[in-house]
Formats: structure tokens, sequence, C-alpha cells
């Protein structure tokens, strides 16, 4: 689906942006902007890591020792 890029501007709609999509009756539809995630910038900076295996587990022990 392709916004026009009016809506796009006044809007603040980015890519990749999630909508969710209603059919209201035959060829009529409402649209709303999908509130992402509460992780999803960790997610999204997870996922910009530079390298492959970027991040190693560090070794802990298990709380069951204590």
């Amino acid at each position: 689906m392709t916004l026009p890029a009016e809506f796009v501007r006044q809007d603040g709609v980015v890519p990749g942006q999630l909508f969710e999509i209603e059919r209201l009756d035959a060829g009529q539809y409402r649209i709303a902007r999908k509130e992402p995630p509460a992780d999803f910038d960790l997610v999204e900076w997870l996922l910009s890591c530079p390298v492959k295996d970027y991040f190693q587990s560090i070794p802990s022990e298990s709380t069951d020792d204590l």
C-alpha cells in the first residue's frame, strides 16, 4: 500500500512503520498507525550491530548457587 507523500510528511510516517487496516465496508477501510512494542528501540539497536556475533554471552553464576 502506498500513502500519498503529503500524508507521509504531515503525519511523520517513516519507512518500516506498521499500520492496522480494518475493513469497514466494501471498498472502505480504516488505517491506523500501530504503536511499536516497548522493546522496539532495543531490538532495532541490536539489529544494527556492526558484525555478526558482536555481542557475546557473559558467564554468570546461577542464583541456585547462592
